[in-house]
Parts: structure tokens; sequence; C-alpha cells
């Protein structure tokens, strides 16, 4: 068989069994901050998700995961919205030089979320090419406000959801992904092929997110080809990973990867 046609043939199979082609748009970069070069490098590759763990101290939005990476007061706005602000700038408009590509930025909030947020809310302000701009997105993590109270946030704060708990319709238009820890349904650790009965729960868990018509993505996932590879088939819409070059390359090889 001629390489091209075998090519051709391993891509529709690939479409076959998962119902997309998976680049690394649906990608998300875990802990993004803690990269020797945070966003860039995911941006770099064309990421659809990009995480920033948040801190207000003082009057001050900080990144970092914990109190002493806080003391090195690496700012939200230095971090990331120059460098998105400056993409779009670059792009005409657009978050990356293709204007179909999306990006996310998912704000994980570790201090007091009403403080948090009202802080945010006025940083984020200072940015209207980034808070009117249609191919970026700002979706809200960790310590979050009642699901209630969603509606009170600008319509440029949006919200993730968890998978046990139940929306009401307008509640679902604050909720702009659902995610959950991957470890509350499944001992499974990437090694080894996964049982079916773990798959099969892992695939209803995908298709109740679907059903709410979120996006889904897994915290705590285990880090490897084999893993990714089960996300596709499952048809998760946002890989978690902080192997940003690895997976990258992965997808290069087995998912016609395109930035």
């Amino acid at each position: 068989m001629k390489k091209p046609l075998l090519t051709f043939l391993i891509c529709l199979l690939t479409f076959h069994l998962w119902g997309q082609i998976y680049t690394t748009s649906k990608v998300h970069s875990h802990n993004d901050y803690e990269n020797k070069v945070p966003f860039w490098l995911a941006y770099s590759q064309g990421f659809g998700s990009i995480e920033a763990d948040i801190w207000l101290v003082g009057n001050h939005l900080y990144v970092g995961h914990d109190t002493i990476e806080i003391k090195m007061k690496r700012s939200l706005e230095d971090f990331y919205l120059k460098p998105i602000y400056q993409s779009i700038q670059k792009n005409n408009g657009h978050i990356y030089s293709n204007p179909v590509k999306r990006l996310q930025l998912l704000i994980d909030v570790k201090t007091d979320s009403i403080l948090t947020l009202k802080k945010l809310v006025q940083v984020l302000r200072k940015y209207p090419s980034l808070i009117k701009n249609p191919s970026l997105k700002f979706t809200i993590s960790g310590n979050r406000p009642p699901v209630k109270n969603y509606k009170n946030y600008p319509s440029f704060i949006l919200f993730d959801g968890r998978l046990d708990q139940n929306y009401r319709k307008d509640e679902l238009r604050k909720v702009g992904l659902i995610s959950d820890d991957f470890s509350n349904y499944t001992s499974w650790n990437g090694q080894s092929p996964i049982s079916p009965e773990e798959e099969t729960k892992l695939e209803s868990l995908v298709l109740k997110a679907h059903a709410y018509h979120k996006k889904i993505r897994f915290w705590a996932v285990p880090d490897s080809p084999l893993t990714w590879n089960e996300m596709m088939k499952l048809k998760v819409d946002y890989i978690n990973t902080d192997s940003i070059v690895q997976i990258a390359n992965y997808l290069k090889i087995h998912s016609q990867y395109r930035p």
C-alpha cells in the first residue's frame, strides 16, 4: 500500500474512533506559571487553555501555587494579561494568527473568592481588547462564589463547573467549563490499559458534561501518552498536562497537529 493512502486510512480510522481530530487546541496547560517560560511556551504550541493560580495580596494579584511562590511577586498582569494583549495586537485582534483558534485563561482563585474576583474584574477592565475579544474567554476556578451569585458578575467572567453540581438553565449561561478531580472516579495510573468498567464510568461523566453542552477537563490525570490517547478516545475536550512539549510532539504524530 502506498504511504499517502496508508496515512489517509489511519487518519480516517482515528476520526471514526474518536469523532474528532485532536490538536493542541484541545490541551490545557496545568499550573502553567510553574514553567520556565510561563504563557509563551504553551502559547507557542497553540494550546487552547492555560491555567494561572492567583492570590490577592494587599491590592495586587500574584500568580503561584503556594505562599512561597507568592513571595516572588509575579503579577497576573505581567505574566499573562500583558502577553495576551501583545498577542492580540500582533494578530490584528485575534489571540492567534489563525483567526478561528480560541484561548481560555483558566484562573484558579486561591484567596477569598469575593474580594479576589472584585480585584480581578477591576484589573481586567483595564484591558478592553481582552474582555471584549470573542477569541478569548476567562473562566474562574478554585474558590468561587455560590452558584446563585454567578449572574452578578460581568459577561466576560465565566465559571468552572463541577460534575456533582446540578445547574439550572440560567446558571449554565455562566458556566464556561466543567472540571473535576480524575482521582475521584478512578485509580487508573495511565501506565497500563484502563479497565472496561473504569472507561465506561469516565465515558458517562464526559456525556454528562456534554449533555449540558459544556466542555470537560479532568485534573490530577496521569500525564502519559497512554492517558492522552484515552482522553481522546473519551472525547475529553481539554487534555490536562504539565508536559507541554511532549504532548505537542505526540499530537504532531498522532493527531494531525496544526499549531
